[in-house]
């Protein structure tokens, strides 16, 4: 564990800004006083936090008590640039002091642009339109409201593989496989039917009544449930079923987009999508470095018109400020070679991590990585991790999930190599 020397209490707040009398938040108090305060403050969806962080920087984050860590995570695959990018903080507050929020009745020159830029980086044909959101889970509630329209009554069927996680809203929760998350929220919109990731399964689906499927929903990797990839050519045999049987094949890349695998969409690299163009991609997280950002794409006329005027909307998706994050991200990815350094580093990162006496596989694409362990100890390991300085996910029992930001660098991926080595088999 790193502890900081200096303050960590919020640098604009200096005495110096102009904008020192404004009323801000004050970081004072140890990581146990700012816990106890959350527990009375917040709803205990999340149970208590970890760690009570106060800034962050590059790779790094700090905590109350001064204790640095390195983020591994990046806020579960969201800080691509980092923590306090500087082009992107630039960009953001650039635009908010020119113009912050209108309504959807208006457009925005951002907006536009962001929009784009978008449907360049997917590579989508001509007529293919964008709707922005506010997040993932947003996405991925506007597609299933895309699929929805796919003929409507007469292709209420609509298709999710085991495994999946779409998000928690009522829409996305339907279509995320994990019982626990969708129990207790049911009844939930209904026609979801989950099929083992298989193209056994996959015919056997479409086989009987294969006219009535609206959609199938697929993550090129299953994040939540391990890093998993799905079976090679996998994706080429959904394209030909879906397009056999004039179903939307939808790719859920919230989590794979925006570069975290080495390319700009998971789907985009050949031996995951062997060169498939799907009916509609969702992002989020990594879109905006940070900020909060969403998007879903349709690909073509037809499926970029089928939710018409009144038939979707949202108050803050699309908004100046998000689009301004949005190109900015964009534009430093670009800018600083960060594809093929995430798609180098994390070749590399993956080797060195399966060298380690705990681990049985290491799986993903440049930074989406699962870490299998030899035994259900990954909550035990994350728990060590970050209290020797780095922050990781226990994903499933026997996983831990890593997604850096897209600038760490070698020496930093090599201190949690050299860590994780340290570990004992028999860890519990």
């Amino acid at each position: 564990m790193t502890v900081e020397n200096t303050s960590v209490r919020a640098r604009h707040r200096s005495s110096d800004s102009p904008d020192a009398s404004l009323p801000v938040a004050a970081t004072d108090g140890s990581v146990a006083q700012w816990t106890d305060r959350y527990t009375h403050a917040l709803m205990d969806t999340f149970g208590a936090p970890q760690r009570v962080l106060v800034r962050g920087e590059g790779a790094y984050v700090w905590d109350a008590d001064g204790n640095r860590y390195l983020d591994l995570l990046g806020g579960i695959a969201v800080n691509s640039l980092g923590h306090a990018h500087p082009t992107l903080t630039a960009a953001i507050s650039a635009q908010l002091g020119t113009l912050g929020h209108v309504s959807n009745f208006f457009g925005s020159p951002t907006q536009i642009a962001f929009a784009e830029r978008l449907l360049g980086l997917a590579g989508a044909p001509a007529g293919s339109r964008v709707f922005l959101t506010n997040s993932g889970t947003e996405a991925n509630e506007a597609a299933f409201k895309l699929a929805r329209r796919n003929g409507g009554t007469d292709r209420p069927r609509v298709l999710a593989l085991e495994g999946s996680f779409h998000g928690r809203s009522m829409g996305a929760l339907a279509l995320t496989h994990k019982a626990a998350y969708r129990e207790p929220f049911e009844p939930l919109p209904g026609g979801v039917e989950f099929v083992p990731s298989d193209t056994d399964a996959l015919d056997a689906a479409f086989a009987v009544d294969g006219d009535k499927v609206a959609a199938l929903f697929l993550e090129p990797l299953q994040g939540e449930a391990g890093v998993r990839p799905l079976p090679p050519g996998y994706l080429a045999h959904a394209r030909r079923l879906t397009a056999e049987h004039g179903a939307l094949l939808i790719l859920d890349e919230v989590q794979t987009g925006m570069g975290r695998t080495g390319t700009w969409f998971a789907h985009q690299l050949p031996h995951i999508g062997g060169g498939i163009v799907p009916d509609a991609v969702t992002v989020a997280k990594g879109l905006g470095g940070g900020f909060p950002v969403g998007a879903l794409i349709a690909y073509g006329e037809r499926t970029a018109t089928l939710l018409g005027r009144g038939q979707h909307g949202t108050t803050f998706g699309g908004n100046p400020v998000a689009s301004a994050a949005g190109l900015a991200t964009i534009a430093v990815i670009e800018r600083d070679g960060l594809l093929a350094h995430v798609a180098a580093l994390g070749a590399t990162f993956r080797e060195q991590l399966s060298t380690a006496s705990l681990v049985s596989e290491v799986r993903g694409e440049g930074f989406l990585i699962g870490i299998e362990l030899t035994a259900p100890v990954a909550a035990a390991v994350a728990a060590r991790a970050l209290d020797a300085g780095f922050i990781v996910n226990p994903c499933t029992p026997t996983t831990i999930r890593l997604a850096p930001p897209f600038l760490l660098t070698a020496e930093q991926a090599g201190t949690f190599v050299d860590f994780l080595a340290t570990l004992p088999e028999d860890l519990s």
